[in-house]
């Protein structure tokens, strides 16, 4: 990771602004995607101490408010749950695991080059850039995967290698290009992260399954309960016959 000193300015007074009124996104698809991905991993990450955050700045340099950016989503790990008006690194004593870039033509440069090196030298394990209109991106989705390599002065430096499989080990999901959005499946059983639309389908339709076994039980419980009231009832008459006749004759 990148070392910056700290500004021998009073950091007291230093203000970290929190956005810079600029919309968003740029468009309802880059705006949707980002909302969805923010909202399907933080439904993922719930119990977990970490946080998940979008279009919001990060500050990697202590007194230096000017040396920041705005990731469109990012996870950060043993940090505290919850969201944050801007998140300073220095402060949480973590940088971003995993950072999700919802790209365009008009950001492809800044997103593959300033980006990209900024969050190799921040040390951030996966970027993620994802194409909701497909514009350049191929298949809509691209991650890479931080490592340190030895340059050819023999000095230690960080890059980010083509994650060629789709996964990310640090989510410990499969990433698929579905439409307009990514879709995120869980390793261990495969399973799709629902978006909130299809999570309240599936509340829905868990709702009416549990109505349907209720009015099923409640028929069933009230056919045996006719079937034991149609018992005792001849039972009682068997009972008023054998006092009047004694016992039936056998056949």
């Amino acid at each position: 990771m990148t070392i910056f000193s700290p500004s021998p300015q009073d950091t007291e007074t230093i203000i970290y602004p929190t956005g810079d009124g600029k919309p968003v996104a740029e468009t309802f698809d880059h705006l949707y995607a980002l909302l969805i991905t923010l909202e399907v991993l933080r439904q993922y990450l719930s119990g977990q101490r970490a946080t998940v955050l979008g279009n919001q700045y990060l500050y990697y340099a202590q007194g230096f408010p000017k040396l920041r950016t705005a990731p469109d989503v990012m996870v950060i790990f043993d940090v505290e749950p919850g969201g944050r008006d801007n998140y300073k690194i220095w402060e949480e004593g973590q940088t971003p695991s995993v950072i999700f870039e919802i790209t365009s033509e008009s950001t492809r440069a800044k997103d593959e080059s300033f980006k990209k090196t900024l969050y190799a030298q921040l040390g951030v394990q996966e970027y993620w850039q994802f194409d909701p209109k497909g514009e350049w991106i191929p298949g809509q989705l691209r991650g890479y995967r931080w490592q340190e390599f030895l340059n050819s002065e023999g000095e230690v430096e960080p890059a980010y290698l083509d994650i060629t499989d789709d996964i990310s080990q640090v989510l410990k999901l499969r990433l698929v290009a579905e439409g307009r959005l990514i879709g995120f499946y869980r390793l261990d059983t495969g399973e799709k992260l629902l978006i909130p639309d299809e999570l309240a389908a599936a509340r829905q339709q868990e709702a009416i399954a549990r109505q349907q076994e209720a009015t099923a039980r409640q028929q069933a419980e009230a056919i045996a309960e006719a079937e034991r009231q149609r018992a005792d009832a001849l039972e009682a008459e068997l009972a008023r016959y054998r006092a009047q006749f004694g016992e039936l004759p056998e056949s």
